[in-house]
């Protein structure tokens, strides 16, 4: 009975440790300039918005998608995404893509975007005039 009770608990603590481990291990950092983005070696989120100027490239036989976006200071990158493009990406207020920067471009491992909320507040019309 004592056995159960000292494997049991080898078993928890082993869990623990790998638990532990596994949350120290995260490396992903927030960038909202551009240029930290580009110095950096890390894998990084970085928020923009999509530049619709520069349109946005689907290379369907490479399953590859691509576009430019801009930060608040106005700087520019590419990203390129190999996947499909995201829902409503054409009309998203902003985007956060997860990668790193090599040879001048963003090479992104995941694409989110920010749509514009069809539940803003609409301004009310005064009906006692």
């Amino acid at each position: 009975m004592k056995n159960k009770y000292m494997f049991g608990g080898g078993i928890i603590i082993v869990f623990l440790g790998v638990m532990i481990y596994l949350f120290t291990q995260t490396n992903v950092t927030y960038e909202s300039s551009f240029s930290r983005v580009m110095q950096s070696q890390k894998t990084v989120k970085a928020t923009g918005s999509w530049v619709k100027e520069r349109n946005y490239v689907i290379d369907k036989q490479n399953n590859l998608f691509s576009f430019y976006m801009k930060d608040d200071q106005g700087s520019m990158m590419k990203v390129v995404y190999y996947g499909t493009i995201p829902n409503n990406f054409e009309s998203s207020t902003s985007v956060v893509v997860t990668g790193k920067y090599n040879n001048g471009v963003f090479q992104a491992t995941d694409i989110l975007t920010k749509c514009p909320s069809k539940y803003q507040e609409q301004p009310v019309q005064n009906t006692n005039s």
